[in-house]
């Protein structure tokens, strides 16, 4: 039990360390992404104003639909487009990318390339 707590320790103090130089403003807000086993969440954010501007993950009705599963790769991948195309509906085309203290691989990856392939750059 005690790995498991030292495991989220670690990646609490990576993400408190990301977040000190990662803001989200008007022109760039923050594209910021949680993972669970089962599912995928994210979000953009205005950290001046304190607000979220968009918001898209694997419990959402519309994805739901469209996969079995959500904590793999594929269901990463249509969160993805999800969220570029609702930022692409609110006027936003540019992003800083706030992975969470996770990995830059597997889910989180594929949702960041994801978002990337469909016009959303940061």
């Amino acid at each position: 039990m005690d790995h498991i707590k030292e495991k989220l320790r670690k990646r609490t103090r990576r993400h408190i360390r990301v977040r000190k130089k990662v803001v989200g403003t008007c022109e760039r807000p923050r594209l910021s992404v949680c993972r669970t086993l089962k599912h995928i969440y994210c979000q953009i954010i205005n950290d001046v104003e304190g607000r979220t501007l968009a918001a898209a993950s694997t419990q959402s009705p519309d994805v739901r639909t469209q996969i079995q599963y959500g904590g793999n790769v594929k269901a990463a991948e249509i969160v993805g487009k999800k969220i570029a195309d609702e930022a692409k509906n609110k006027g936003i085309t540019k992003v800083v990318f706030d992975k969470g203290g996770y990995k830059f691989h597997g889910r989180v990856k594929a949702l960041a390339e994801s978002a990337r392939k469909h016009n959303l750059s940061f």
